[in-house]
């Protein structure tokens, strides 16, 4: 039987029936990923049903990275962007990496401090992702968070605003690198230890349903949470999973799979290092997606968000991607060899955007080198806006920090309450 490119929806299947189908897509030649493991090619095939004793089933899904691919080859007039989609997708792509290299100059020249994590190389995921939610829809992001905030529409100085330490920043210079916020564009925050904000994303999508089941709100809000595959061992995850199934919540959860946590390679660092399947363990579609090509993350994230948003509940997307720097802009990146980080540098997913672009005549080269321009004397301004804005006052310290907006520890007349000689005296009543 012929796989379509698209998901079929098929009757459930018993695990047992489920183990002994025959797969619906054809074998196709090993991943050309130095991670993966060589699996069977199947185009948006159901893999698997889970019904666990009998109480409830789903329908599972499985794509393969040439699900896209074959959709090209139908008909070059058939195309799966539009050139306004292309040029959004190319400007949004070109700008989280264009950021990220002033940022490594930026730390260089000791304007940024502690650990700056950069996303050199997966921005495939952020743009094929963010770029299709809308204004009120959430994203929960990890500690490799700046263009995550860029393609949320957080403007550029305010991010490097807040990389810089000042007052200009979306989170007043608090923040810094790993703890991205705005309130303004639902970007909940970047959260430094892995694992922190998949319940933080979790809640945020209850939210979401609450809202519409208990409220009776026209509410069809989406959130995605990001994270790595080194986080996909840990408890958090597992949990939220569970529940997130369990409420047929409307999130995403989209797994960045670069192969490496820190300099730990994936595949030594995990049990079964296709994560996708582990959505089906807990009753939701589990997808494995070419993170390098912004195409196929798009078509991928379109149906996951399409169903969050219907109510049908949450989807697990593995995107199998890579990161051109070290683990941080301190580490050396002595650890992988040498030969994989040559193959994924041909892989450059702008570079693979600019040509499809290029050769289905959706733009022209002058077209793509005016979005670079602009994005470099946007960037040049950020860093400009950054380096003059002031650094924040001492009294800011505790804000935020407990509910009262003033923060404890300041007197109702502005001044550290610390400083007074009095401080220690009565502090029962303070």
């Amino acid at each position: 039987m012929a796989c379509s490119a698209t998901a079929k929806i098929l009757q459930p299947l018993s695990i047992r029936s489920a183990e002994k189908s025959e797969s619906c897509g054809k074998m196709l030649s090993p991943s050309s990923f130095l991670g993966s493991t060589p699996l069977p090619k199947k185009l948006f095939s159901v893999n698997k049903t889970i019904s666990p004793l009998a109480r409830r089933s789903a329908t599972i899904v499985a794509v393969s990275s040439d699900v896209v691919k074959e959709k090209k080859l139908k008909s070059t007039q058939n195309l799966l962007i539009t050139k306004e989609e292309g040029l959004v997708l190319y400007e949004d792509m070109y700008l989280g990496r264009a950021f990220e290299d002033m940022c490594a100059q930026m730390y260089y020249r000791g304007k940024m401090f502690g650990f700056v994590h950069l996303y050199n190389g997966q921005e495939a995921v952020s743009t094929g992702f963010i770029k299709l939610l809308k204004k009120e829809d959430c994203v929960v992001s990890t500690y490799r968070d700046h263009v995550h905030a860029l393609s949320k529409g957080v403007p550029a100085r305010q991010v490097m605003s807040e990389l810089f330490g000042k007052n200009t920043g979306c989170c007043r210079g608090q923040g810094g690198s790993m703890h991205m916020f705005s309130k303004e564009h639902n970007v909940l925050g970047g959260f430094a230890f892995i694992g922190e904000g998949i319940p933080v994303a979790t809640g945020a999508a209850f939210t979401s349903k609450y809202k519409r089941e208990v409220f009776k709100e026209d509410c069809d809000e989406v959130t995605l949470a990001f994270f790595g595959d080194g986080t996909c061992n840990n408890g958090q995850f597992f949990e939220c999973l569970n529940m997130a199934a369990l409420w047929k919540l409307p999130i995403v959860f989209v797994v960045e799979n670069n192969l490496w946590a820190i300099g730990m390679s994936h595949l030594r660092s995990t049990s079964d290092p296709q994560i996708w399947k582990k959505g089906p363990a807990f009753g939701m579609p589990g997808v494995h997606v070419d993170g390098m090509d912004v195409l196929k993350v798009r078509e991928v994230a379109k149906e996951a968000v399409s169903r969050a948003r219907r109510g049908e509940g949450p989807t697990l997307v593995e995107c199998e991607t890579y990161r051109f720097r070290g683990h941080s802009l301190a580490d050396p990146d002595e650890l992988r060899d040498p030969a994989e980080k040559a193959h994924y540098a041909t892989r450059d997913p702008i570079t693979a955007l600019k040509k499809y672009v290029i050769e289905n005549k959706l733009a022209s080269e002058a077209e793509l080198k005016a979005i670079e321009k602009k994005i470099d004397e946007e960037i040049e301004e950020a860093v400009e806006f950054a380096d003059e804005s002031p650094v924040p006052e001492r009294s800011q310290l505790l804000e935020n920090v407990f509910a009262d907006p003033k923060g404890f520890g300041i007197g109702p007349d502005g001044k550290y309450r610390c400083e007074d000689p009095k401080f220690t005296q009565g502090t029962a009543q303070v």
